[in-house]
């Protein structure tokens, strides 16, 4: 019997008999697929005491009833478990965490990272538009008396500041300045050195008139190891149309 394209809910045949198991099946596929909300995407196995309407999206190495399942939604419905196969575009509100997942290249994030690391937040009729962005870049190695980063502020955005969290035990300086050229403590002055280390770098709001990279700064002695990751927040302008 043949499925629908995208739901794979049943479709009844013609002259078909008992034709209400088939309706039901398709109604009870939707009620779990429409306005999706799921226990929790941690778990692996069944519960053992489920409620009926329970729904999860079921991580990787699925066993016992839910064998295969891996990524898919298991829901327990009618005294037994129903597999919801999943596509691309999918989204859940995942009640565990109290957030939005969304399917995205065969796999499961939250609607950020799907969104991806620039979005438009808002669009005029004419097409301009306010975005904001996200910029990072794990700096390893450290070397010398300063490092700039490969990613940069982008020209014309107002950065909101830069975030650090120090990610290997940096040796040779006893701190180090975040910043951009010419303001070597911009983002944050005499920052740890630990592993683990991090610092929230907010400035008042600044427009950048150019690409301008990040300048890590050692203090107390050059670098000579070490690891910092970085990120750039920012906003940004977009023309209206031609």
């Amino acid at each position: 019997m043949a499925d629908t394209t995208r739901l794979v809910l049943p479709y009844l045949a013609a002259g078909q008999s008992q034709k209400h198991v088939t309706h039901n099946d398709a109604l009870r596929l939707l009620d779990g697929l429409v306005q999706m909300a799921v226990t929790n995407a941690t778990t692996s196995a069944p519960p053992g005491s489920p409620t009926a309407g329970d729904c999860y999206i079921v991580a990787s190495g699925g066993s016992g009833d839910w064998s295969g399942w891996d990524g898919d939604l298991a829901m327990y419905a009618d005294g037994t478990w129903y597999r919801l196969t999943v596509q691309n575009g999918f989204r859940a509100w995942d009640l565990s965490q109290n957030r939005i997942l969304v399917r995205k290249g065969g796999a499961w994030m939250d609607l950020a990272q799907a969104m991806g690391p620039e979005v438009v937040v808002a669009q005029g009729a004419l097409g301009a538009t306010t975005g904001m962005g996200v910029l990072e870049e794990t700096i390893s190695g450290l070397s010398g008396s300063s490092v700039n980063s490969t990613i940069q502020i982008p020209d014309r955005s107002i950065c909101l500041g830069v975030s650090t969290r120090t990610i290997t035990a940096i040796t040779g300086a006893t701190s180090y300045h975040c910043g951009v050229s010419g303001q070597n403590q911009k983002f944050g002055g005499s920052l740890g050195i630990s592993a683990g280390s991090t610092n929230k770098g907010v400035i008042g709001p600044e427009a950048f008139y150019a690409d301008t990279a990040v300048r890590l700064t050692a203090n107390g002695g050059n670098f000579t190891g070490g690891a910092v990751r970085i990120a750039i927040h920012y906003l940004t302008i977009g023309l209206p149309g031609a």
